[in-house]
């Protein structure tokens, strides 16, 4: 195991706490509510101890505005947390919540794109119109609560026009990117019948169009609920779908002005999708209240987004994280948005947005910070990145190399978040705080009103010793049910199968002795080698730090007769080979940097890592695969980043492995 630092990478100056909107919120639980709270971890106790307590502060720090006052803050089941009711009686808006913030002194949103290499600003009166519009087409359109709106759109400015009109006529939305394969689209909408679809005739990745017309023609025949289809014509403008209405004829309806519906507080805003890898995606759909108060917690406090800041996520219209981004509209930050690759022309691409933009909170994925640092990119040096205070980092753990690189290569005074939740809740459940100070390879905190532990084996709780990540109290945004899910059937088993009324997340973590948590993978790819489980991270921190190595993938095999069989699959860097002497350099870094137990069984090099779409690895479907399991029901290729590299696992099952070098 890398051991951590022991003295900060960054650590909060007084003004930075003081001027924290967490530190705010502090002060304000003293004044309003006698709670004299010193330290973060004194705060976190009490925010899962009190739910009822925190989450109604939530609610009147954030002043949320209901249209009925609720009843009861938090009615919960006789068992588990399946079925949890919050704010009864609440009605609400997600999107008026927004609106709350307009002003003609800064932009809504900022875009650019691979094709539109100039920032395009949108002011808050032109969202509002596009909005107002884009709305009352939906009401003339017989959409309206509770009604599904599907969207397959670029992460463009029209995507987040098209969720705020949805939202404000009290209709669910549900949205895929535009590279998931057609079969894959289909098998996420159908399950929720939708009435109305945004299409786009293309989108451009890496320099290259990619038509999607036909695809869309498919797509339609496979939804039959479908009423209405707009039509963006992004790559060509005289680009036309039979039976489809054009998105600029949408924003010639005439509003009488923008109108909210209020909805119960547990009514659904969207659904989002499980990764689909192994059967069909489970429909996730949540609340609007849930992510409302969710969204305000974890954007202000934990990332200390204020009005006026420019916040940033690299992310696709098909990940949580782009509902998240949206979500920091909520506190008055001007969006920025990028739809394309983070590769094309180079990787300097985000950085160079970063400080034409002017940006202050930069997020993104572990797997691009990971990727700027093999390519030997230093924006520290390169680019100007005065605004920038905080680096979001999300997706897959960041080991500690990640870490210092961030720090001497990008930001030196930089407020490095690495965040961890999922589609599950539409936000983290651990993360950043202002309060603290950022450890080499450690997530800071345990969010507020997130009671995060670790199990061991037993089901009992362990400090500093790798668990099994639990959440044991309910949080609003968990979702209110799956879609089309009778008696809670796949809920259940996803959560809560192995600990009774417990949420048992799937991530191996260590709550460390400061409280701070380090994430070494999911659990169900977890290896465990003569009874001792390692995280798959470790090993990926350890082998890909070496210089020839430009990714990996490690998976661990049950043979018969209880055998233990772990191979390592590095991809090389061009011009290298997987000689003698790579492989004992590999081993030998392991064994150093980690233990004997994480050395592997037999290396071999790949072309390429399979991927998800949203950047994860694929490794519970690879160990199927290798297990035996037939590919086609191991992993569905359309949710698949680059479905071809299983081919090299389906023709090594086939032969057999090696069970040696």
């Amino acid at each position: 195991m890398t051991p951590t630092s022991i003295r900060p990478l960054w650590k909060p100056d007084q003004r930075f706490m003081e001027q924290s909107i967490m530190k705010q919120y502090m002060d304000w639980l003293f004044v309003k509510k006698g709670l004299y709270i010193r330290t973060y971890n004194d705060l976190w106790d009490w925010s899962v101890t009190d739910l009822e307590d925190f989450w109604e502060s939530i609610w009147q720090f954030f002043d949320v505005q209901s249209h009925t006052p609720y009843r009861q803050v938090i009615i919960k089941p006789d068992r588990g947390m399946i079925g949890t009711q919050w704010f009864d009686g609440a009605t609400l808006n997600y999107a008026e919540h927004i609106f709350r913030h307009k002003t003609a002194q800064r932009p809504a949103i900022l875009f650019q794109s691979e094709r539109q290499t100039t920032t395009r600003q949108i002011s808050w009166a032109d969202l509002e119109r596009q909005v107002a519009a884009v709305s009352a087409y939906l009401r003339q359109n017989g959409i309206g609560p509770g009604d599904r709106v599907v969207s397959v759109l670029p992460n463009i400015p029209e995507a987040v026009v098209a969720f705020l009109a949805t939202n404000a006529v009290g209709a669910v939305w549900s949205s895929c990117s535009p590279d998931f394969g057609t079969s894959s689209i289909v098998d996420r909408f159908q399950q929720i019948e939708p009435k109305l679809l945004f299409a786009v005739d293309g989108y451009t990745y890496n320099g290259k169009p990619i038509d999607k017309t036909d695809a869309f023609r498919e797509l339609r025949l496979a939804l039959p609920t479908l009423k209405k289809v707009i039509w963006l014509p992004y790559l060509d403008p005289e680009s036309r779908l039979e039976r489809a209405t054009l998105w600029e004829e949408v924003l010639w309806t005439s509003p009488m002005g923008l109108e909210f519906e209020p909805v119960p507080f547990n009514h659904p805003i969207w659904v989002l999708y499980s990764s689909g890898t192994t059967g069909k995606p489970k429909a996730i759909t949540h609340s609007v209240g849930g992510c409302l108060l969710e969204h305000l917690k974890a954007l202000a406090l934990h990332q200390d987004v204020c009005a006026g800041d420019r916040y940033f996520w690299y992310s696709t219209t098909g990940w949580m994280m782009w509902n998240y981004s949206v979500a920091s509209l909520l506190v008055g930050a001007t969006l920025v948005l990028y739809d394309g690759s983070a590769g094309s022309p180079d990787l300097n691409v985000l950085w160079n947005l970063a400080e034409r933009a002017q940006i202050n909170h930069f997020g993104g994925g572990a797997a691009y910070y990971l990727s700027c640092m093999k390519a030997g990119i230093e924006p520290a040096k390169t680019h100007r990145l005065g605004a920038l205070r905080s680096i979001g980092s999300t997706g897959s753990p960041l080991p500690p190399e990640g870490y210092r690189w961030i720090y001497e290569s990008v930001k030196k005074d930089a407020w490095l978040i690495s965040l961890s939740g999922g589609t599950d809740v539409c936000s983290g459940f651990v993360g950043g705080c202002p309060l603290l100070p950022v450890y080499e390879g450690e997530i800071q905190a345990r969010l507020l009103g997130c009671k995060v532990d670790a199990f061991n084996e037993a089901g009992r709780p362990v400090r500093d010793q790798l668990g099994e990540m639990v959440i044991l109290e309910p949080m609003p945004s968990m979702p209110i049910y799956f879609w089309n899910d009778p008696g809670h059937k796949r809920y259940f088993s996803s959560y809560f199968e192995q600990y009774p009324g417990v949420w048992r997340h799937g991530d191996w973590i260590k709550i460390t002795e400061r409280n701070s948590v380090i994430i070494y993978g999911r659990s169900d790819a977890t290896l465990n080698r003569d009874g001792v489980r390692i995280g798959t991270a470790e090993v990926y921190s350890a082998v890909e730090n070496i210089p020839e190595v430009a990714d990996s993938l490690i998976i661990g095999i049950e043979k018969p007769g209880g055998q233990y069989l772990m191979p390592l699959f590095v991809v090389l860097r061009e011009g290298q080979t997987l000689s003698d002497e790579l492989v004992a350099r590999i081993k030998k870094t392991l064994r150093m940097q980690c233990s004997p137990r994480h050395v592997p069984d037999v290396i071999y090099a790949i072309p390429e890592v399979p991927y998800t779409i949203s950047g994860k690895k694929v490794e519970a479907p690879v160990k199927k695969i290798l297990s035996g399991a037939d590919a086609a029901s191991a992993a569905s290729k359309d949710t698949l980043r680059n479905p071809a590299a299983l081919d090299f696992f389906v023709k090594m099952s086939a032969d057999g492995l090696e069970q040696s070098v």
